[in-house]
């Protein structure tokens, strides 16, 4: 009757102890849900441009972002956060709607990474790690000479309208997270489009 006993006691904490890990992991998910955010100024792009380099055109912008405390402890928690920067160019037509000549993404993902204690920002396929989420978000928040356009793409000597909009992409999020998003400002990051108009050079002389 004691060898029963001993048998079958570590299978049963077994049993129990997984309802408990569960509990425990949809504690954790309903907290980061529910937790008040601390407010945070809204997001903007502070400077952008493109520039003809070689055979490309390329954009260079700044964007001022500060996660809020709900965001971050999401990240801090092991929850890959998304975010994604949209360039359009665009051809002015005074007849009909412009035409959308160029339509190019830059994704952005942060992890957080508990072994090593550092975060990742991969950009596209470039991958690097950092001590503090701070300098992750300064790297993220800083373009530089990001390809969008061949140089065949725009016609020398023309003007083009050029918009940019950077924003954190619910879409991405694990599903309870999508759903709290949903209506939510906190998981709200957009900034409003920033657009400018820019003349091509010239063709040049035979």
């Amino acid at each position: 009757m004691l060898n029963t006993t001993a048998s079958t006691t570590p299978c049963s904490k077994r049993r129990t102890d997984l309802p408990l890990l569960l509990l425990r992991a949809v504690g954790l998910v309903l907290c980061l849900l529910v937790m008040p955010a601390q407010a945070s100024e809204v997001p903007s792009i502070t400077y952008g441009d493109i520039q003809l380099e070689n055979a490309d055109y390329v954009i260079n912008a700044d964007i001022d972002l500060t996660l809020n405390a709900r965001v971050e402890d999401a990240i801090r928690h092991g929850i890959a956060v998304y975010f994604v920067l949209e360039a359009v160019i665009e051809s002015p037509r005074w007849y009909w709607l412009d035409k959308t000549l160029v339509s190019e993404n830059l994704s952005y993902r942060i992890t957080y990474h508990a072994l090593t204690r550092s975060f990742r920002l991969a950009i596209g396929n470039f991958h690097q790690s950092f001590d503090t989420l701070n300098a992750a978000v300064r790297t993220m928040t800083r373009v530089r000479r990001w390809r969008v356009a061949d140089v065949s793409a725009l016609e020398p000597g023309q003007s083009y309208k050029v918009a940019l909009r950077f924003r954190l992409d619910t879409d991405l999020l694990p599903r309870p997270f999508k759903v709290s998003a949903l209506g939510s400002r906190d998981w709200s990051i957009d900034t409003e489009e920033m657009s400018w108009m820019f003349l091509t050079a010239g063709r040049a002389a035979p």
